[in-house]
């Protein structure tokens, strides 16, 4: 039985929050060759949930591979993917500052969805679980979305914010998994790694 577990994300909020659980791991990262943003890109009319299982299926197939190629010790993998949706309109990572103004300005005073998709590979047992949560936002004024934007925190995150940071002061309600919204629900990551052979 191992005692660790690879975590293929290059997301430090995941890291916070395996050491949280008191979980050992080791990190498999993408290497410079791998495009590891083009498994992100949404098909055609894919609907929230479909998408973000299916990226980070795709994220831990490229992690498996990686494992082999590099001939690591075996021991389970974890990956997880996060996005946020409007309806059926998917929110991923900010392009640019223009992009995330943009993003928030359509989250502003509505209630979305925050889906994210964990998964683990032990030897040839995939285990899988999604988390959805609500997050609802007072409506927000320009200068409110531009002084946030300002901040640089909502690049590189799903929905153009991080539910951590400061955007909280406009967030008026969350029902669901905060450590779900932050990138990896620790109730569902922690069954998955119980099936899958870890102490936890």
């Amino acid at each position: 039985m191992t005692n660790f577990v690879y975590l293929a994300s290059q997301s430090p909020r995941r890291r916070q929050l395996l050491e949280q659980l008191g979980v050992r791991y080791e990190l498999l990262l993408p290497d410079a060759a791998e495009d590891a943003e083009a498994l992100e890109v949404v098909l055609k009319n894919e609907a929230p949930a479909t998408y973000v299982k299916r990226v980070t299926g795709l994220k831990l197939d490229a992690a498996l591979a990686r494992l082999k190629d590099r001939k690591l010790k075996p021991a389970p993998i974890l990956c997880s993917d996060t996005t946020v949706a409007l309806g059926r309109t998917i929110y991923g990572k900010p392009e640019d500052e223009k992009d995330a103004r943009r993003m928030l300005a359509e989250l502003s005073g509505a209630t979305h969805r925050v889906l994210t998709a964990v998964a683990v590979q032990s030897g040839r047992r995939r285990f899988e679980a999604l988390s959805t949560s609500r997050v609802s936002f007072e409506a927000m004024t320009a200068a409110q979305i531009r002084a946030y934007v300002a901040t640089g925190e909502p690049m590189g995150k799903a929905g153009a914010y991080a539910v951590q940071g400061k955007v909280a002061m406009h967030m008026t309600a969350i029902n669901g998994s905060y450590s779900g919204i932050m990138g990896l629900p620790l109730h569902e990551t922690a069954c998955l790694l119980r099936a899958a052979g870890l102490k936890i």
